[in-house]
């Protein structure tokens, strides 16, 4: 891989555009735009977080064609979200300490809008996925906003039952799923995203306090699941018709921290706190399998190990394979102590590749090994089962699918390093009667820089050739270096 130099950022905001051509950034009241390939910046803002004097007490939205007013230094002013729109045509940048809402346009130096919430708050803003309405959720759980751009208009929706989840919208941005608390009473709302948001269902949904929910692949189901002290997940259509309810026997005594359907929409992948990942079908919505942490690990799987010490024998610099371990393994389990509030067990990330053949798993018992089980296709008999397992000598902090290759993963432990794994298909000749072979590979990349850097996040670009590699207050690029690149 090729590195780029290191910039400043604040707050980890740092987000690649839906084409992968550019890179944005916020570095406290500033908002910058980076050509992907060069790094050099093409487009900057000085972002005006001070409310209007003519601000309505329950907030407006205003655009125009000039400036926008001075910048405020005051040290709330910091930027707290940013986004592209799906185009990359429009930039938002959200500062929630001031309730303001700021938004660009990429070809326009004139062309602003500006949000903002008056006395209701602001505690997150994001695009919809038309790339025109930007959806504000206010502070104490009051309402949510979707602000127009190309009407002006708002339309609002009382009582979301959380800001930072419990939301989502159909893959092909029709419909607003939104999970909202009536009387005491959780219920779920689902709003025509292509008619003004009006209403289209509203029903209650059996949760004591709904945790979050997800929408299949495919928009017919919807599943819901409450809080850490029940293990409950309902399946509902999205009309509102409930098809099943699960619960494992016996009952794990705690709820359920980590959903993710199959991009078939066929199955569903449910992990708890007691270390058990269940696989639900839509036919029965019972589980099909179950797939359990063990500190053994079997012979047949393949092992891979960071080497010891290797930064140092490399300087930080280059790249090194990982340590293939051969015949039955052991994975150190961390035992939990359920005394306390928030044990430390169960799935931390579940997580399906692009295509469902692999499910990626990481334990927060095991928090230096991440877990790669293998799914069959529908051709295949069913039986899943565990793969790879990747041993490191630091806790993972994030783990990221290729969202283009099937087989290809990087994570990162927070040190001047990157860790891949991916795996390669080859058919073999055509006179040749064996099985496709399978080649996997596992490296360690260390970033060379004279500063110090700690990958702590990291973040594909679309196009599955780059990634973002984020630390505290900094970031830098890692792309391919291809052929064409290295002069070959």
């Amino acid at each position: 891989m090729d590195f780029t130099e290191i910039y400043k950022q604040s707050a980890g905001l740092v987000a690649f555009s839906a084409g992968a051509h550019w890179i944005l950034c916020a570095a406290g009241d500033h908002l910058i735009v980076r050509r992907a390939d060069e790094l050099q910046i093409t487009r900057s803002w000085q972002v005006n977080t001070s409310p209007s004097a003519t601000v309505a007490s329950f907030g407006k939205a205003h655009t125009s064609s000039g400036s926008n007013g001075s910048p405020s230094s005051s040290s709330d002013a910091s930027i707290t979200h940013i986004g592209w729109s799906c185009d990359s045509e429009y930039i938002l940048a959200a500062c929630a300490k001031r309730g303001i809402v700021n938004v660009y346009k990429m070809r326009d130096d004139t062309w602003t809008a500006r949000i903002e919430a008056g006395a209701e708050g602001l505690t997150r803003a994001e695009w919809a996925p038309d790339g025109r309405t930007i959806v504000c959720f206010s502070e104490w759980g009051l309402r949510v906003t979707l602000w127009s751009l190309v009407t002006g208009n708002a339309t609002h929706i009382q009582f979301p039952k959380h800001p930072d989840r419990g939301y989502t919208f159909r893959r092909d941005g029709r419909y607003f799923i939104l999970a909202e608390r009536h009387k005491s009473k959780d219920t779920i709302g689902v709003y025509d995203a292509g008619d003004s948001y009006k209403l289209v269902r509203h029903y209650p949904v059996p949760t004591t306090s709904l945790a979050s929910l997800a929408i299949s692949p495919t928009g017919n189901n919807l599943a819901v699941w409450d809080g850490p002290l029940e293990y409950k997940l309902c399946i509902f259509t999205l009309t509102g018709t409930h098809l099943s309810t699960f619960t494992p026997t016996p009952d794990p005594g705690l709820g359920i921290r980590c959903v993710s359907w199959h991009p078939s929409g066929s199955f569903v992948a449910i992990g708890g706190y007691d270390d058990k990942i269940y696989i639900l079908d839509s036919l029965s919505w019972s589980a099909v399998t179950t797939l359990e942490l063990s500190n053994k690990i079997p012979a047949a799987v393949t092992v891979w190990r960071e080497p010891m010490g290797w930064m140092e024998a490399t300087l930080g610099r280059g790249f090194l394979s990982y340590e293939s371990l051969k015949g039955t393994q052991t994975v150190p389990i961390v035992r939990p102590d359920f005394t306390k509030a928030h044990p430390k067990s169960g799935l931390v990330q579940l997580e399906w590749n692009n295509t469902g053949s692999l499910l990626m798993a990481r334990f927060e018992t095991s928090p230096r090994a991440l877990f790669v089980y293998s799914f069959p296709s529908p051709s295949e008999r069913f039986q899943p089962k565990l793969r790879t397992v990747l041993l490191q000598t630091k806790t993972i902090l994030h783990a990221r699918w290729n969202p283009v290759r099937q087989g290809s993963l990087a994570l990162c432990c927070g040190e001047s390093a990157i860790y891949t794994w991916s795996n390669e298909w080859s058919s073999g000749e055509k006179e040749s009667t064996a099985k496709e072979q399978e080649e996997e590979m596992a490296e360690c990349i260390g970033v060379p820089t004279q500063s110090k850097f700690e990958a702590r996040d990291i973040r594909w670009a679309p196009d599955g050739k780059g990634l973002l590699l984020v630390d505290k207050d900094t970031f830098c690029c890692a792309f391919e270096v291809t052929e064409d690149d290295s002069g070959q």
